[in-house]
């Protein structure tokens, strides 16, 4: 089965070439989804830094060409994250990627699926002490009204000490359902235990490659 997954990644990462960027081929599958009758919305993650502390500013730029150096590759069959060189692992540790679940309001109809996405991507931003700002579906999953105070929806909990963000509101952080580690119970995000994220995030730089598959 693993030769099987190999050659999936292969795949998607020939594909994404040709289009040019993750993003793309985000968009790309956003408007098949459509096209099958029902759009659905990424179970996506809007973080912020903590009150006070300073703000990101690093420019992002999509991934080009090979890595040089380290880079992080996640293996959502196995829910596994690996920080490595070409020839060389420097981490691995447990982690928990998207459940692949689907969550409906019935009130509106929107729709929410939680996976996470496959293909090449490049960290674009670093924070630590994150606060985690609740999307709609979080308050809908719970049966509970959306907010209308923007203060209703900030934590400060949920995401560990540090965040990794890869791209259209998915990042790496932290958790607080240790058991579920090594599970697929997200709604897109990639979760670690906190030994783990804290080694991951200071050998992590803006720009490192991330392989997802």
């Amino acid at each position: 089965m693993r030769i099987v997954y190999f050659i999936s990644f292969v795949i998607i990462i020939a594909a994404l070439s040709l289009l040019g960027s993750g993003r793309r081929f985000g968009v790309w599958l956003a408007g098949i989804n459509e096209s099958w009758g029902a759009f659905y919305e990424g179970g996506t993650m809007q973080v912020q830094p903590a009150p006070g502390a300073p703000v990101e500013r690093q420019k992002y730029r999509p991934p080009v060409g090979r890595p040089y150096g380290p880079y992080i590759v996640i293996d959502r069959y196995c829910n596994r994250l690996y920080l490595r060189t070409a020839d060389t692992v420097l981490l691995e540790a447990v982690c928990s990627v998207g459940s692949g679940g689907e969550l409906v309001d019935t009130a509106t109809g929107r729709r929410w699926r939680f996976d996470t996405p496959t293909g090449v991507f490049a960290v674009h931003s670093m924070l630590e002490n994150p606060w985690w700002r609740k999307p709609d579906w979080a308050f809908v999953e719970e049966g509970e009204p959306i907010p209308r105070s923007e203060s209703d929806r900030l934590d400060n909990n949920m995401m560990g000490d540090y965040a990794i963000g890869f791209g259209d509101g998915y990042y790496i952080h932290g958790t607080i359902y240790y058991r579920m580690l090594g599970r697929s119970v997200t709604h897109g995000c990639v979760r670690l235990g906190d030994d783990d994220l804290k080694k991951l995030y200071y050998r992590t730089r803006i720009g490192m490659f991330i392989y997802v598959y």
